[in-house]
């Protein structure tokens, strides 16, 4: 991968990051190559698995969603397929939206959002306290973001 990564395609990487709607033609002029040049290292950074595809960015609080809410959980692990049965049933809940792993005291987090309190109530009782394996929650108020996006310096 490092091969790829000259001046001209993280000057793309950069410009991608900001817009990723620019036309090919305008992306490839902001970068200082031509349209054919830019087409190729897009595509061969897709093919490499770097640009893995373009998503949709949706203010969920302008659709109604007003409350989110991070959940941690220990699992029980003494059972030998509690990991695997706890991140199947997980993934059959509508309203979370992110699930992560990690290694440490956490194991899991679900990212849950809700259209109001008594909606997220509804969902922590008939969804996430019926979640097989867990030892622990910990549920934490989303309040503001104080950043958001990935865009690193390339």
């Amino acid at each position: 991968m490092k091969s790829i990564l000259n001046d001209a395609t993280r000057r793309i990487i950069r410009q991608f990051q900001a817009d990723p709607t620019l036309p090919v033609a305008e992306l490839a002029e902001r970068c200082g190559v031509t349209p054919a040049v830019c087409w190729r290292r897009l595509e061969k950074l897709r093919a490499d698995g770097v640009l893995k595809g373009q998503v949709a960015i949706i203010d969920w609080q302008a659709l109604g969603y007003s409350v989110e809410v991070s959940l941690r959980f220990t699992l029980d692990k003494t059972q030998r397929n509690a990991f695997d049965e706890f991140l199947g049933a997980a993934r059959k809940v509508p309203e979370a939206i992110e699930i992560q792993t990690f290694l440490g005291r956490v194991d899991v987090r679900l990212n849950v959002l809700a259209r109001d309190m008594a909606h997220y109530q509804e969902i922590y009782r008939d969804r996430i306290l019926t979640l097989p394996h867990i030892a622990d929650i910990e549920a934490l108020m989303h309040i503001s973001t104080i950043k958001s996006g990935g865009a690193l310096p390339i």
